[in-house]
């Protein structure tokens, strides 16, 4: 693991150390910056910010990697008849703004805080903008209650998911099926979900190593 000093001469330079030299955490460097370039250059390399309000950018780049192919995303057969029902409606790139709010805004069980700060929602805001972030809403009785957003890396056929949130049962895994069904007609190989969770499990979410992972974005 690297920590940069504080100074600011390589912020117009991005770059990162080799996976290899990750801690066991996956815990690669410390410092940098959230500029366009820098995010663009990570999740191109296989990297992701991560951290609290008050710490400084924290990149990770763990191993194993927890990852789906869109054909592989599971829908139980309860949630094929939340489907078939269509109580929902899901758009893209609607409202990024409200979705990264709303993801930051609302707790999940075991979490006593967000890592999404301020810095952050402009940082990704800005990657919206150049159509490299993007967003998923699920409404319902046109209120929204439910979406995702993430890094579209179109040209290697991968999504790296980066947050998701519900107000209403089952919103969230409707937005993150309707999205999958969307990547795997788009030919997309890989949704990165980055590090082990319940939820990404029974999805259909598997740990691979992050050598493999790392392939795919070659």
């Amino acid at each position: 693991m690297l920590l940069l000093p504080e100074d600011q001469h390589w912020n117009n330079d991005p770059w990162f150390p080799e996976h290899h030299l990750a801690d066991e955490e996956g815990l690669l460097m410390v410092g940098g910056d959230l500029t366009t370039d820098w995010l663009l250059l990570a999740y191109n390399s296989g990297i992701f910010p991560w951290y609290n309000e008050g710490q400084p950018i924290l990149w990770w780049t763990p191993d194993p990697r927890m990852v789906v192919k869109p054909s592989d995303v599971h829908v139980s057969k309860s949630m094929r008849k939340v489907l078939r029902d269509n109580h929902f409606t899901v758009t893209y790139n609607q409202n990024f703004l409200e979705v990264i709010l709303a993801c930051k805004r609302i707790k999940r069980n075991g979490q006593d805080g967000t890592w999404i700060t301020n810095d952050i929602i402009d940082a990704y805001l800005r990657l919206h903008e150049l159509g490299h972030a993007i967003s998923v809403e699920v409404w319902h009785d046109e209120k929204l209650v439910g979406g995702l957003y993430g890094i579209d890396l179109k040209e290697k056929g991968i999504f790296c998911g980066e947050s998701m949130f519900a107000t209403m049962s089952n919103a969230s895994k409707v937005g993150f099926i309707t999205l999958s069904r969307k990547l795997e007609k788009e030919n997309y190989h890989l949704i990165d979900c980055q590090m082990y969770t319940d939820h990404l499990a029974s999805l259909g979410a598997v740990e691979i190593p992050r050598d493999l992972f790392l392939e795919y974005l070659q």
